[in-house]
């Protein structure tokens, strides 16, 4: 993995570190920085093509399908054609690893996610992925049942959340009052009514989209939350924490369909008192998180796969598409030509990269779209953290009202009986107007920012951090704001106009796993059916 900046020391380290009081700025002195993605990379993908005859060189290199794009959805779609014999094919990934923001890290030989680092159970649409699970021997078929294997579902305790000073087992604050839990069971109602009478299913364009759908994606969640009177502080935090967990921004950002996709598709919403009170439904996770299954598929594909190229530009030609690529290790050009395209990149570098060839969609599209910068901090600790009372140590650690949305413990799925040295993993959603800080600042400034906030929670923590590598995310994912979803020119970007196929979770309105793999192997099983006669060798 390519890192995206020093990771030299800022001082001498010193082994009497004070505790980190509540509020105060720690002084750092302790190895670290950014790493994960290269932002050189990204600035000459951002400039653009430059003239001349140094691009204009370098080999040739032909193939019947070129993938441009190697996060899930570039993979998914890889995957497909190999299955489905069609061998002739290659995909280019910007950075030295493939799987887009669901890539893996190591810290002091313990594994640890750099974005996404969880997998909900896929529920009945989302066909596709039960198939690669099981592929990939994470589900069996046992009497018509799916059961799946022990050791990758998330361990017990899942989640707990820092409320008053305890630690509470779940992350949905108590209900104070006899309003408040009248509200929560509200919200619970209208979750099973979207779901009985509505339809939300994961991937989003398994179900016809209806009127009542349009509805809701016209307005935002938390204007659709006031009108049914659903102003509880306690569950309108735990509201915007969801939509700032798989969104990436609040329910004052996110569309009222966004809002409620997210229980209605899934495990409802079950409080305390409510006639279904099941527990959240289980997760598949791993210490690298998602990279654990990014990986596999990267690996399964061979030299398919070609890391470190920077696409420049692509060219609709009569019969075929040129792609003019930066090989980043031998800082040469390369010409790729191909007679299909399948753009598995985010809609916004897609259309910087087709420029004036982009069909109109894309350019309505990219109009639309707000993306989430995000900021993925991974601290290794030495030993167990002081704990506050209440609830034992969880996989997901989260504390109310914080600014970011918590931690992951990489160590919670070991089988090591005893706690010990870890790497905790903490992620924050930042609203889009800091975007450009996140690259300003140095990443001192963002571990401060980060330490100061779990200094209550954990007043030693400072104390046993040993290093910090941090990963930011500009355009982390797609923001379902209100109308996007709906948006005519995403349901005609999923037909491939123009003959370009885009393949991408963009097209979903949101970012989740499900949606860019159900979103390549899409597009895999159009080419498929499209061309025709034996692959070339």
């Amino acid at each position: 993995m390519q890192a995206g900046a020093s990771s030299a020391l800022l001082g001498a380290c010193s082994p009497e570190v004070p505790k980190l009081a509540p509020g105060a700025a720690p002084q750092l002195t302790l190895p670290g920085g950014w790493v994960g993605a290269s932002v050189a990379r990204g600035h000459r993908l951002r400039e653009g093509a430059p003239e001349g005859p140094a691009l204009q060189g370098g080999p040739i290199r032909r193939c019947r399908v070129l993938i441009i794009g190697g996060g899930v959805a570039g993979l998914a779609c890889a995957r497909g054609l190999m299955q489905a014999g069609i061998d002739d094919f290659a995909l280019l990934e910007l950075e030295d690893q493939a799987g887009g923001n669901s890539r893996g890290h190591q810290m002091g030989g313990m594994a640890c996610p750099l974005g996404a680092h969880y997998l909900p159970l896929p529920g009945p649409h989302a066909q596709a992925v039960s198939q690669l699970l099981e592929e990939l021997g994470l589900s069996r078929q046992v009497m018509g049942r799916t059961v799946y294997e022990e050791r990758h579902l998330c361990h017990s305790p899942q989640e707990r959340l820092l409320y008053q000073g305890q630690w509470l087992e779940g992350l949905l604050p108590p209900a104070e009052s006899a309003q408040a839990q009248a509200q929560y069971l509200k919200f619970a109602q209208a979750v099973a009514h979207a779901q009985q009478h509505l339809g939300f299913a994961i991937p989003s364009r398994s179900l016809p989209w209806r009127a009542e759908h349009a509805a809701l994606d016209g307005q935002t969640f938390a204007h659709w939350l006031n009108r049914q009177g659903l102003q509880d502080p306690g569950l309108r935090w735990y509201l915007d924490y969801c939509c700032r967990d798989d969104f990436g921004a609040d329910a004052s950002t996110v569309s009222a369909w966004a809002g409620l996709h997210y229980f209605a598709s899934r495990h409802g919403f079950h409080p305390p008192g409510w006639q279904d009170s099941a527990e959240r439904e289980a997760v598949l996770t791993w210490p690298e998180g998602n990279a654990w299954l990014t990986r596999r598929m990267a690996q399964a594909l061979g030299e398919h796969v070609h890391c470190g190229r920077t696409v420049l530009k692509v060219s609709p030609q009569r019969h075929e598409f040129h792609a003019q690529v930066w090989h980043e290790s031998s800082q040469s050009p390369e010409q790729w030509r191909a007679s299909a395209l399948v753009m598995a990149t985010p809609l916004f570098i897609a259309q910087r990269l087709l420029g004036e060839a982009a069909p109109p969609a894309l350019h309505d599209a990219t109009t639309q779209m707000a993306y989430a910068p995000w900021l993925v901090a991974n601290l290794q600790v030495k030993g167990p953290l002081l704990q506050r009372q209440g609830a034992r140590p969880a996989w997901d650690n989260v504390m109310y009202g914080a600014q970011s949305l918590g931690y992951v413990d990489a160590m919670h799925q070991s089988l090591v009986p005893q706690a010990g040295p870890t790497v905790l993993t903490a992620y924050w959603a930042l609203p889009q107007a800091r975007r450009a800080a996140l690259y300003q600042q140095p990443w001192t400034f963002w571990l401060q920012q980060l330490l100061q906030q779990w200094g209550d929670a954990h007043p030693d923590l400072l104390q046993q951090l040993q290093r910090a590598d941090l990963m930011r995310w500009g355009h982390a994912m797609s923001i379902p704001v209100p109308g996007l979803r709906g948006s005519p020119a995403l349901a005609h970007l999923a037909e491939s106009p123009n003959g370009i196929h885009f393949a991408h979770s963009d097209l979903a309105a949101y970012s989740v796993f499900e949606e860019a793999y159900n979103a390549g192997h899409r597009v895999a099983t159009r080419l498929r059916s499209q061309l025709q006669g034996p692959a070339r060798r």
